[in-house]
């Protein structure tokens, strides 16, 4: 392979992503400790390349147009994004260190083959990362759609969730498409939901068997630890693995003195969402008390839930990657083809 030693450095980005990739697809949480190393190799490249371009006739002001556009573009473009909820936040912080760990196109030889392949006019390698991302995860709500289709699940929602039994709660990331009333595009984050069964000390299932549960009464003197709602693959939403329990420990089946009339609730509080939300440290995922409670209502009183599994955006961001080293800008090529580039 015949490369700059700057450009074969970053090519580090490649297995930091791809591990990032995997983190996602499995927990949907990467450690922040990853992008500040690739962000202090990029600013060090940066540094390297520009005494480099000096000694080059006008190639520095070239460099520094295009890192200045990536940095001062992409940047705060990846933080936009995050900010109204399109990112999270290690999609943002990836895009964020790639914009200044590849402001511009590096070059690779292999086989006698020049990559990237496909250059665009402006020479901003992050943004042709960005656009190859972005295609690829526009992809993903058309092959929802044919999944449920093929199994026969058709919904106005078929295009952005799935449809989920509500045991395999304990192990699926997303969000609720519905609440007690029906489908709904702000619904529950399962990770609130084991937040809040994890600091109530109970399950789902026993949840479900005890509406009188609702009953902020049946709160436990001892709040156990929420969490973060990571998916734990052995959970079954019992604490600790455990009897099912409530209040002090006691086991709710066993428990004749709560009332499992859901008539008897405290109306001021049901579930005691507003005392969960009201201890925890920080917030539930925006959760509000309200939006807690419709949740808890839908997974308590339905067999299956629409789902919406959220995309782990860093697996459509390290295969952009791959296709952005090795083919280039998939866009630029679409549009040269029908002579709009």
């Amino acid at each position: 392979m015949y490369a700059s030693i700057p450009d074969l450095l970053r090519l580090l980005a490649v297995p930091a992503l791809g591990w990032a990739a995997v983190r996602d697809w499995k927990t949907r949480r990467v450690p922040n400790d990853l992008w500040s190393p690739l962000a202090f190799l990029g600013f060090a490249l940066l540094f390297w390349e520009g005494l480099v371009s000096l000694g080059q006739p006008g190639a520095f002001q070239l460099y520094a147009v295009r890192v200045a556009f990536s940095v001062l573009f992409v940047v705060p473009l990846a933080y936009g994004f995050w900010y109204v909820g399109g990112f999270g936040g290690a999609d943002a912080r990836a895009f964020m260190v790639l914009a200044v760990l590849l402001p511009t196109y590096p070059y690779y030889e292999v086989a006698g083959y020049a990559l990237p392949q496909i250059h665009t006019a402006v020479g901003i390698f992050s943004l042709t990362v960005l656009t190859n991302t972005v295609l690829l995860g526009l992809a993903y709500p058309l092959v929802l759609g044919a999944r449920n289709a093929l199994a026969g699940e058709f919904s106005y929602v078929m295009f952005v969730g799935r449809r989920v039994r509500v045991p395999e709660l304990a192990t699926t990331h997303g969000s609720l498409l519905e609440d007690g009333d029906g489908f709904t595009r702000n619904g529950l984050d399962l990770d609130a939901l084991r937040m809040y069964l994890r600091w109530r000390n109970t399950s789902l299932p026993e949840l479900r068997e005890n509406p009188g549960l609702r009953d902020p009464d049946t709160l436990p003197d001892s709040p156990g630890e929420p969490t973060d709602g990571a998916v734990i693959r052995d959970d079954t939403l019992t604490p600790s693995g455990g009897e099912p329990t409530t209040d002090g420990g006691h086991s709710v089946t066993d428990d004749a003195s709560i009332d499992t009339d859901p008539g008897n609730v405290d109306a001021d509080d049901p579930w005691g969402a507003a005392a969960f939300l009201g201890d925890i440290d920080g917030t539930a995922y925006g959760t509000t008390p309200a939006k807690l409670r419709e949740g808890l209502d839908a997974v308590t009183e339905r067999e299956d839930v629409w789902v919406t599994p959220g995309v782990p955006f860093l697996v459509p961001l390290f295969v952009g990657l791959l296709v952005s080293l090795t083919v280039g800008d998939v866009l630029y090529y679409a549009l040269d083809a029908v002579g709009f580039a």
